[in-house]
Parts: C-alpha cells; sequence; structure tokens
C-alpha cells in the first residue's frame, strides 16, 4: 500500500496568503498532516483484518473441501462393503437352494 505525501509547508504557504498567521498556518497543517496519518493507519489496520478474515475463510473452504472429499471416499467404501457382503450373501443362498 503507498502512502500519500502530504505538502505541510506548500499547505501553509496558500493558508498564508489567504490571511491566516504563519503559527495558525503551521498549526493548521500539522494538524492536518496528523489526520492523515491517523487515517491511513487506520486504513492498513482494517486492510490487514480484511486480509486476516479471508485468510481464515480460505483456510476454512479446504478444511472442508477436505473433509468433503473424506466422507466420498468412507461412503464408497461402505457401499462396496456392503455390495461384496450382498454378492456373497446372494451367492450362497443360490449354492444351498441347489
Amino acid at each position: 500500500m503507498t502512502t500519500t505525501t502530504f505538502d505541510t509547508l506548500g499547505y501553509a504557504k496558500k493558508l498564508e496568503e489567504a490571511g491566516f498567521t504563519r503559527p495558525q498556518a503551521e498549526a493548521q497543517a500539522s494538524i492536518l498532516r496528523d489526520i492523515l496519518a491517523m487515517q491511513d493507519e487506520a486504513a492498513r489496520k482494517e486492510l490487514a483484518t480484511k486480509i486476516d478474515v479471508v485468510e481464515a475463510e480460505m483456510k476454512i473452504k479446504a478444511e472442508l473441501a477436505e473433509k468433503i472429499e473424506s466422507s466420498k471416499h468412507e461412503i464408497l467404501k461402505w457401499m462396496m462393503g456392503m455390495l461384496i457382503a450382498q454378492t456373497a450373501m446372494i451367492l450362497s443362498v443360490l449354492a444351498f437352494i441347489k
């Protein structure tokens, strides 16, 4: 993230040209610089928080996808086991009938 530079000297000079005294212009330029720095810091913190939230969401989605994939394999194993058991049972019943 790039920071915005603020020309405090140019701002103070423009205020002096508009009729402010030098101390008033310097004070106002200093205050405005501090406000902009606070806003910049707040924006950085907000962006960092949003990045953390997105990373957490991505981690949760990856874990969920892994669990879903694992569940699919478990179901498939059970179905194949049941299919084999059912086939064995049918074959044993057919052998018993003959």
